[in-house]
């Protein structure tokens, strides 16, 4: 819709700048083009980018490993310019290797789509519940 990342970031940037506002800005990149696209636009514009968020940099090997070289590539050209966070693939056995790049956080939704439900329930003895009520004159 925006027309690549560039685009995008100048669109914020000019609607940052009409509205007057502050505001920190971050965007998520997919692939090492991405974020150079990116530090490109920054080196050359006054940006509200705050934080590089780099998606799925961290790839699973058949071995149960992974690999964080393009995560880690990709920290070593924003080289502490801007915030950076590493996302997907990230698991309690991956976040070790994962924080070993240098990123500067680590996101995860393991903790939200891969969490075990609790299974429980409330009954409710509804006479128990009237007889309650009736006693405090609430039923």
């Amino acid at each position: 819709v925006a027309g690549g990342i560039t685009n995008a970031m100048k669109f914020v940037d000019r609607f940052l700048a009409k509205e007057k506002l502050a505001l920190p800005v971050e965007v998520e990149t997919r692939t090492l083009q991405e974020v150079k696209d990116l530090l490109e636009y920054a080196a050359e514009n006054n940006t509200s980018l705050t934080r590089i968020m780099l998606d799925n940099m961290v790839v699973p090997l058949g071995n149960g490993d992974i690999d964080v070289s393009m995560l880690k590539d990709a920290v070593e050209l924003i080289n502490g310019r801007f915030e950076t966070e590493a996302s997907g693939n990230v698991t309690i056995d991956t976040v070790k290797k994962i924080g070993e790049t240098g990123v500067t956080y680590i996101s995860s939704g393991a903790l939200t789509h891969s969490v075990k439900a609790l299974d429980i329930s409330l009954k409710i003895d509804t006479e128990l519940a009237l007889q309650v009520g009736r006693r405090t004159n609430r039923a």
